[in-house]
């Protein structure tokens, strides 16, 4: 009968690699005497050497910090760490991904492909994972839900509970953050977030795969101006009187989608229209008070604040909130709108699209849906201009 052969195991001692000394005398011996040399196992020529996802984590998160200081303070590790780290990555690379310079970091053409790669690996890894997660019992499925900070709070409270409800009942995990969503909702379409309540400013415009849009309704700002102005004796104020004020409005960074289109539509009517950023970033009252107080007729235009074509009438804050009256005017033809929507990731499991799908058919947007700044309710439409 045959016997089956099988290759004999070899200690790792007693394997011979490249460089070892012959038997009898020690390595340092051999070395000496030119016969060794201290290499270990060699690469094949050409081959990759291991990228690891540490590298793509530290370098999405100085892409999207912007510099290596406020990475290192986000992912809580040493900045000479992430720097070598990253360096690493070049080398692997084997070209440039960062450009150091005095104005901050940018990204080489390299960069820029191997960050939306990145993205997609980490986005892709993080699923999996939750979903070994799930299998084993350890964990729901999460879907991570961007919100901007000016988003109306009315909207925002309305949103919020139609997405627990449904996440609630589909036993799926929400996870917040606040952030600006830009035009392209590129926060959802680098996978950094799954989904997110923000605000189209061409409803018709057709967003770029992967992404899915549902929409909750169209709103436009509050118009506040002095009390002076001819324009709060009439309760309206044409796109025409407004763009030759000063306008407190942005700053950019918290609603860049909504600030450029807007800034557009008035630069129709002055070609030189630039918006005034506010002396406090979340507080109405102390731009209207600015406003009140300036050089020259100035207004402070909100985010969207009220469902178009609904406007309040007339309003006047307490004069202790200002040191002169400032008046809610209505803008006529209602050329500035934003439509709120809920868009996510069209590459999202199923059973967290229908948690978004449900979510977004229960949001049925107020009526009145005030920015919570600070103004004070009011009642009644705003008159309609033919």
């Amino acid at each position: 009968m045959a016997q089956l052969q099988y290759p004999v195991y070899v200690a790792p001692s007693k394997l011979a690699v490249s460089g070892d000394a012959p038997q009898g005398e020690d390595r340092g011996t051999a070395i000496g005497r030119g016969q060794a040399k201290p290499t270990g196992v060699p690469m094949a020529a050409g081959a990759p050497q291991a990228i690891e996802l540490r590298h793509l984590r530290y370098f999405a998160a100085v892409a999207d910090a912007g510099s290596f200081t406020h990475a290192a303070e986000k992912m809580f590790i040493a900045q000479p760490t992430l720097s070598q780290q990253v360096r690493r990555l070049e080398e692997i690379i084997g070209t440039p991904l960062l450009q150091r310079r005095h104005e901050g970091l940018r990204l080489t053409p390299a960069g820029t492909v191997l960050l939306d790669a990145s993205r997609t690996v980490l986005s892709l890894v993080d699923h999996e994972v939750n979903r070994t997660r799930q299998a084993a019992g350890l964990g729901r499925p999460r879907l991570r839900v961007a919100v901007p900070p000016g988003l109306p709070d009315a909207l925002a409270v309305e949103a919020a509970s139609a997405l627990w409800s449904a996440a609630a009942a589909a036993d799926v995990e929400i996870a917040w953050s606040e952030a600006p969503l830009d035009a392209e909702f590129s926060l959802i379409r680098q996978r950094r977030a799954d989904a997110g309540i923000g605000w189209l400013t061409d409803p018709a415009a057709a967003l770029p795969e992967p992404l899915e849009v549902m929409s909750l309704g169209d709103f436009e700002p509050d118009v506040w101006v002095p009390s002076v102005h001819p324009a709060a004796r009439r309760g309206t104020i044409s796109l025409g009187e407004l763009a030759r004020m000063d306008v407190i409005h942005g700053p950019r960074r918290l609603e860049p989608g909504i600030y450029d289109a807007w800034t557009k539509v008035l630069q129709m009517v002055n070609p030189r229209f630039e918006f005034t950023d506010p002396p406090l970033r979340h507080s109405l009252p102390m731009a209207l008070a600015f406003a009140a107080t300036a050089d020259q007729p100035t207004a402070v235009l909100t985010g969207p604040a009220v469902i178009a074509g609904t406007r309040p009438g007339l309003t006047r804050l307490p004069r202790a909130m200002v040191s002169q009256d400032m008046v809610l005017a209505c803008l006529e033809h209602h050329p500035l709108t934003a439509t709120s929507a809920v868009v996510w990731n069209g590459d999202l499991p199923r059973p967290l699209q229908q948690v978004l799908f449900d979510a977004a058919d229960g949001i049925t947007p107020p009526a009145q849906a005030q920015t919570g700044e600070g103004e004070p309710a009011a009642a009644g439409l705003c008159p309609q201009v033919a």
